[in-house]
């Protein structure tokens, strides 16, 4: 008899799933039951939380769900984080919970495992979360789940079990072919209008967002079509190369690129939620645009959050790119354009603002020289921060990290092993913080076991380094950021991986040089010279 686990693990693998991330437990064994025959390979987490990060990092970069088997009530409730920087970060992502039998839902009996109810508490950090009441539901839940990565705003979408249903024949059920939904194309009058506009613009802005990372030549024909200054969110980072004339960075936050949003008559922004953690993260409110805004989003609450515009497009972003390049006059790309010398004036001021993070700068440099097409997931962390207005990198996907929307701790070093295991040829860069990795430090043991060989580099300043100056300026006494800091190379060790603590700039290219390829390199940098001024 094939059960309805089983089958649920041959529609996955039938729809191109590959990988699944999860901890076997009494209330999922059953969803285990098809896996070795299946094709799909599992990746054993130390946590839930863990197997959401995991899930998340290969989400990011092979733009496939990232799908998690996890047990009811404590499983559900580790991973709730990992959902909430999915959610926020617009991140496809398919749980699969078991949850206890159906005549026992609700009860509060005290059955193992037991919540009162599983799915409300998901429901804020989910696309949607559903019950499956019985087998002949699963195909359809299935597809509705996949439509949602399709074709809206890609998002956590959880399923439960009840284990009644998992181990129930689904003998009669045939495998569905998928099919893939297309996302919502735009207005072409509404297109029309946007083109009349900007092609009327004198000093025309570009806000390009993570919901246009599939569309790097787009933005950089439409940039250069309207010749207009280009901003990006952190997880927009790559869809303009280095070097580009018209490329701003993700400094929105910084005086500069504002002064310029102020003077713009018209303001182009797609794919972007224009959220605080990429156009204010001084917390000041100061981010305003002082020329209509068209916006293009694929989800059509957001077109009225944050910034209301005069002309909003409810769009894919592709699609509605490539209708606005239909609709505006070819135009190569010029470095002595009025766009590109606003560029370089702008530039010119950052430089004079960023003289101060030389060591910074320093370490990405001495990184890239040695790995120059290296990826960087990050945590919530000093070389995250400083590298998200530092680092400029020649395609997208490459540069994500917790520091967006939810800004959860612990997310770089998981984050990466699933982003390896998406492309494993890729060198993988984690960017933690000696906090930030005690919150998810056993991982380095699912790595070392997956045979996943990524570099960790942590920087470490003796606890919460970047909470105590907050403290500090706010004349408020550090408590609780002082906290104890353990050996971690010793630890890092112990787990099976590499780890040396880099000395200076050339003692870290020889170490990234000599990188294994089969488990972590844990490199500890100091704040302090010379990683210091």
């Amino acid at each position: 008899m094939t059960t309805c686990g089983e089958f649920l693990v041959k529609q996955l693998h039938a729809w191109g799933v590959d990988t699944v991330f999860g901890i076997p437990g009494v209330h999922t064994v059953e969803l285990y039951r098809g896996l070795p025959a299946s094709g799909i390979r599992h990746i054993s987490p130390r946590h839930e939380q863990g197997a959401g990060f995991m899930a998340d990092g290969y989400a990011r970069v092979s733009g496939k769900p990232g799908v998690c088997f996890i047990i009811t009530g404590p499983g559900m409730t580790n991973i709730l984080t990992a959902m909430g920087q999915a959610y926020a970060d617009s991140v496809p992502m398919l749980v699969i919970s078991s949850v206890n039998e159906r005549h026992r839902l609700g009860l509060g009996n005290g059955y193992l495992h037991e919540l009162p109810n599983q799915r409300a508490m998901v429901v804020g950090v989910s696309a949607f979360s559903h019950t499956l009441m019985g087998v002949d539901e699963l195909p359809s839940v299935l597809a509705r789940a996949f439509a949602v990565f399709d074709s809206q705003r890609p998002r956590p979408v959880h399923i439960e079990l009840p284990l009644d249903v998992i181990t129930a024949s689904a003998e009669h059920l045939p495998l569905r072919p998928r099919q893939r939904t297309a996302p919502a194309a735009p207005n072409l009058e509404a297109i029309a209008q946007a083109a009349t506009r900007l092609r009327s613009a004198q000093r025309p802005l570009l806000l390009v967002g993570g919901g246009c990372v599939a569309a790097a030549d787009e933005v950089r024909e439409l940039a250069a079509r309207l010749d207009a200054p280009t901003a990006l969110t952190i997880n927009a980072k790559g869809l303009l190369p280095p070097g580009h004339p018209l490329l701003l960075g993700s400094n929105q936050s910084l005086v500069p690129v504002r002064q310029l949003a102020l003077e713009a008559d018209v303001v182009l922004a797609i794919g972007t939620e224009l959220g605080e953690t990429d156009y204010d993260v001084v917390f000041d409110g100061n981010f305003r645009l002082g020329g209509e805004l068209i916006r293009i989003d694929i989800d059509a609450e957001q077109l009225s959050r944050n910034h209301p515009p005069s002309l909003a497009i409810l769009s894919d972003a592709t699609a509605a790119m490539c209708a606005l390049l239909a609709e505006l006059p070819p135009r190569a790309l010029d470095a002595q354009s009025p766009g590109a010398q606003r560029t370089a004036g702008v530039q010119r001021q950052l430089a004079q603002t960023f003289r101060g993070w030389a060591h910074y700068r320093q370490l990405f440099d001495c990184v890239l020289e040695v790995l120059p097409d290296a990826r960087f997931v990050g945590d919530s962390t000093q070389t995250v921060y400083s590298g998200n207005h530092l680092v400029e990198l020649d395609s997208p996907r490459r540069w994500f990290n917790a520091s967006t929307g939810y800004g959860t701790l612990g997310y770089g070093l998981p984050a990466a092993i699933g982003a390896k295991l998406a492309e494993p040829a890729r060198a993988v860069i984690s960017l933690m913080g000696d906090g930030g990795l005690q919150f998810t430090l056993a991982e380095l043991a699912s790595a070392v076991e997956a045979r996943v060989g990524i570099v960790v580099l942590l920087w470490n300043n003796q606890g919460y380094g970047e909470i105590k100056r907050y403290m500090e300026r706010r004349d408020i006494t550090p408590l609780g950021v002082d906290i104890y800091t353990p050996d971690f190379l010793t630890i890092a060790r112990g787990f099976g991986c590499v780890a040396e603590r880099a000395l200076d700039y050339p003692h870290l290219q020889a170490l990234l040089r000599e990188a294994p390829g089969d488990r972590p390199l844990v490199i500890e940098i100091n704040e302090a010279p010379p990683f210091a001024p």
